[in-house]
């Protein structure tokens, strides 16, 4: 008799290193920063657990959110709104729009204590799309702390992925 086991990648990277050093605050939360896109077409994962890390400003950061974000393509080639699959900078038209065509998958309510670390736990992607993993999707980092991310390399913050896969043997 098969036995059905679930299988986990090796944890990558989605932002890291300096991506996220310095990002901008926004009011309304739809300026961030747009990942390049993940194409799940060759791996074929299941699901993927998506976890991440942020790091105030080291100067008197205000209270506000972080919140992460993921998004589709419409199709197999078009992207919602301002996005086009590459790492940069975006400002969405307007906070009815994000919330028409991304899905939140961390919201972090922010302190005034400078340097602090905020952390969302891994979670499913599949779940935000009825279960079943796009073909290509990417994620939209945005916070609203006024002051921009902790500016010292690679400490503004960093987001990880594992896919999951299952094997039967």
């Amino acid at each position: 008799m098969a036995t059905r086991k679930i299988a986990y990648a090796t944890a990558a990277t989605v932002f890291g290193g300096t991506a996220l050093d310095s990002l901008a605050s926004s009011s309304t939360l739809v300026a961030g920063l747009e990942s390049a896109v993940i194409d799940n077409t060759s791996n074929l994962y299941l699901d993927v657990l998506l976890s991440g890390r942020f790091k105030a400003n080291n100067t008197a950061p205000t209270a506000g959110l972080i919140q992460v974000y993921v998004g589709s393509l419409l199709n197999d080639t078009e992207y919602p709104d301002v996005f086009d699959g590459t790492e940069s900078a975006e400002t969405i038209t307007s906070e009815d729009i994000r919330n028409a065509i991304l899905v939140c998958i961390a919201s972090m309510t922010t302190t005034t204590t400078a340097n602090r670390i905020y952390e969302f736990r891994k979670k499913s992607v599949a779940e935000l799309f009825g279960g079943n993993m796009p073909s290509k999707w990417f994620v939209f980092v945005t916070h609203s702390m006024v002051q921009a991310l902790n500016t010292t390399a690679s400490n503004g913050g960093q987001v990880w992925m594992q896919g999951i896969t299952e094997t039967i043997a």
